[in-house]
């Protein structure tokens, strides 16, 4: 007889984790956060509530990491469809790119994060989560530092460069202009008032770059 291959623990192990963020993700896309719970989780995904206390201390840290997962997977299908990386709500980019043309640059990146932002799979989980850090001072302070920051710093990375080369005044903070640009599309984003395209945010590129360029 043939000697019988034993189970793949790894990759079971990978089957119920994806299993977990998918199902805690569509939880929290359909009745919100506060009544999203471990068991709930659980019975969807098809797991027993000690599976997911093995790998998560707390149904916050699941639905960060389900959505980092699923926040980096939409980014590398965005990289491998239009060769440059997220500008949002994605996992981090190696960088926003630098053709020498500032206002170029970053209509790239903004307009990939209308894309995002835009997109059904990524917008219910990212309002739930967003609504929630507002009053969960922990949550909000982990949202930030995992998923934001990343991101922020790739916009301050990109200003200095500017700064060096003569496009961006020197008395520019690049954290305080990096505002200017990301600012008015999530405030668009978040109240819903008018569409999220990327004809605005080209406009906002454009307002926010005449006011960074050096005086004459």
């Amino acid at each position: 007889m043939a000697p019988t291959k034993a189970p793949d623990s790894s990759r079971r192990s990978d089957r119920s984790r994806r299993a977990i963020h998918d199902a805690a993700l569509a939880l929290v896309t359909e009745v919100g956060y506060r009544r999203t719970t471990i068991e709930g989780i659980a019975a969807r995904a098809g797991v027993g509530k000690q599976t997911i206390y093995r790998w998560w201390p707390s149904k916050a840290a699941v639905l960060m990491d389900a959505f980092l997962d699923l926040a980096g997977r939409a980014a590398e299908d965005a990289g491998a469809g239009a060769g440059a990386g997220s500008g949002g709500t994605g996992e981090p980019a190696p960088g926003i790119p630098d053709t020498g043309d500032l206002a170029a640059d970053l209509k790239l990146v903004l307009r990939a994060t209308v894309d995002e932002l835009n997109d059904p799979a990524l917008e219910a989980p990212t309002r739930a989560l967003t609504a929630e850090g507002i009053v969960d001072a922990k949550l909000g302070a982990e949202f930030v530092h995992k998923l934001l920051d990343p991101q922020l710093a790739l916009y301050v990375t990109r200003l200095r460069a500017a700064q060096e080369a003569g496009d961006v005044r020197a008395d520019v903070d690049p954290r305080i202009a990096l505002e200017l640009l990301i600012g008015p599309l999530m405030h668009r984003w978040l109240l819903r008032t008018l569409p999220l395209t990327h004809a605005y945010a080209d406009e906002i590129v454009d307002y926010a770059v005449g006011g960074l360029a050096p005086r004459a």
